[in-house]
């Protein structure tokens, strides 16, 4: 597992009250995590950055041994869904923090009892090769003979979004179970994130995948013979939220992580990443539709939590694992 710790000299005693070590856990891609760590600390110099990143089911395996060992090590968490820190939520892991300033955000994309917050917006569209494939306009499109063996598909037990994603479509009549059931039958084997499903389709080696809006886009900016589909059924979506553990060492700078996220300078940090702000003053990313142009699928978290286990278990066997 990486490890990058941003690197700042701690001033002498009578500086900043906050000054201290961060410890952040992050599903963000190496490039992404290290400038959002560069521009925290850009604004908060005092604070040293230690951060791990991985696949989010990866980092919770990782938390989950922690916690089984008493050496609970992060103080927040950066990671693509959800689900994840419900269940950690449930299970009394994670701090309010009731003053974080949401503003006028959407009240979908934070935690009622303000536990964790979403960052930005990241649907799952499907990507396809222009030079190997056709757009289509539905997920059930996919599911042709002529696509055997030639979809990649992020797992859900590697990847937030992907779990997300499977969380959200199975609740939807047009899609459901049968649109993964149809998948195995086409000999499609899940696996790992969006950034090996991206290549697979880049390079050829698959027509589509099932992959995160921005990757696509920033992909297609670069020369890469992709292109991005919203399907007519609607598309999942994530927000990336953060959420400060209850077993936070350093609770006051994890709060100051989590509000720089959310301010206006954190979100204009997310659109020069290439994703869509939460802020609805700022202008999108090029390349990126309006929101009214494209139908978002909402998913009941507190479901998800619930049905988590079985949803897995089930996902699993229908891929023969």
């Amino acid at each position: 597992m990486r490890i990058l710790a941003a690197t700042a000299l701690l001033l002498l005693a009578g500086t900043a009250a906050n000054a201290g070590t961060l410890t952040l856990y992050t599903s963000q891609s190496a490039e992404i995590a290290q400038q959002t760590v560069d521009a925290f600390q850009a604004k908060y110099p005092d604070v040293k950055v230690e951060w791990t990143r991985n696949g989010t089911s990866q980092l919770m395996n990782v938390l989950q041994a922690e916690i089984a060992a008493g050496d609970i090590r992060p103080d927040v968490l950066l990671v693509a869904d959800t689900i994840n820190l419900g269940q950690l939520k449930k299970d009394g892991r994670l701090l309010a923090y009731p003053e974080a300033k949401v503003g006028a955000y959407d009240k979908a994309t934070y935690d009622k009892d303000m536990m964790f917050f979403g960052t930005k917006i990241i649907s799952t569209g499907i990507a396809y090769n222009t030079a190997s494939a056709k757009p289509i306009d539905s997920w059930n499109a996919l599911l042709d003979e002529a696509n055997r063996n030639q979809i990649a598909v992020p797992s859900p037990l590697y990847s937030g979004a992907a779990l997300n994603h499977l969380h959200t479509v199975i609740h939807v009549p047009a899609i459901g179970w049968d649109f993964y059931t149809g998948l195995a039958k086409l000999d499609i084997a899940p696996e790992g994130g969006n950034g090996p499903a991206l290549k697979a389709v880049a390079s050829g080696i698959a027509k589509y995948g099932l992959i995160a809006d921005a990757d696509v886009i920033r992909a297609k900016a670069a020369g890469s013979p992709v292109d991005l589909i919203f399907p007519k059924e609607g598309v999942s979506f994530i927000t990336e939220p953060a959420a400060i553990l209850s077993s936070a060492k350093n609770p006051a700078d994890a709060k100051l992580f989590i509000d720089f996220l959310l301010s206006k300078e954190g979100q204009e940090m997310v659109v020069k990443q290439g994703n869509m702000p939460l802020d609805p003053t700022l202008t999108p990313p090029a390349g990126f539709p309006k929101l009214t142009d494209i139908k978002l699928l909402p998913m009941d978290a507190d479901a998800a939590v619930a049905t988590d286990a079985d949803v897995r278990a089930k996902f699993t066997a229908t891929f023969g694992g």
